[in-house]
């Protein structure tokens, strides 16, 4: 099942970016990145301005969701394609089902031990309804709901399961 899902959320989001560039062709502003004001997992704020014209995959992460396991595979993206300009941006939240509920250090010291995590790690967040991190409340205003219906329909706020393409100015 695991093998099926990559390739799926590949095709997936394959069909999410094609929707965007025709959204940002049709007059959405993709996001200027030196506004976007967030703090590193490990301390201090995160480099933003440098992800100007580089392929952001922005991803929610729980450390003890179902899909904890992507840890994994983003992080062999990282690895691969870091230099080719992707930059992976996990962004832990217990928003969902309370699936993060650890202190930053704990979810910091559990993806490095567990995953040998090196990509970027924001400080948890609220991404979801009106106390949503700004950088949310932008893509939900862009993108909508992009995700699976049998995502949606675990959440009780269907904008925050997201499949996007952040495209940077």
């Amino acid at each position: 099942m695991k093998i099926v899902r990559l390739p799926l959320f590949a095709a997936l989001g394959a069909v999410a970016s094609a929707a965007g560039c025709a959204r940002a062709q049709a007059g959405h502003q993709p996001i200027d990145w030196s506004t976007v004001s967030l703090d590193s997992i490990g301390g201090g704020p995160m480099p933003t301005a440098d992800y100007r014209s580089r392929v952001v995959l922005l991803v929610n992460t729980a450390s003890r969701c179902g899909f904890t396991s992507q840890y994994r595979g983003l992080e062999a993206s990282w690895r691969r394609y870091k230099d080719q300009g992707l930059v992976v941006l996990g962004v832990p939240s217990n928003d969902f089902g309370g699936q993060e509920p650890d202190s930053n250090d704990e979810i910091r010291r559990f993806c490095e031990a567990t995953f040998d995590v090196t990509f970027p790690l924001v400080d948890k967040q609220i991404v979801s309804g009106p106390g949503a991190h700004p950088l949310y409340r932008w893509a939900a205003a862009r993108t909508g709901t992009l995700a699976p219906s049998r995502w949606r329909s675990r959440r009780t706020d269907s904008r925050a399961a997201w499949l996007f393409e952040i495209k940077s100015v």
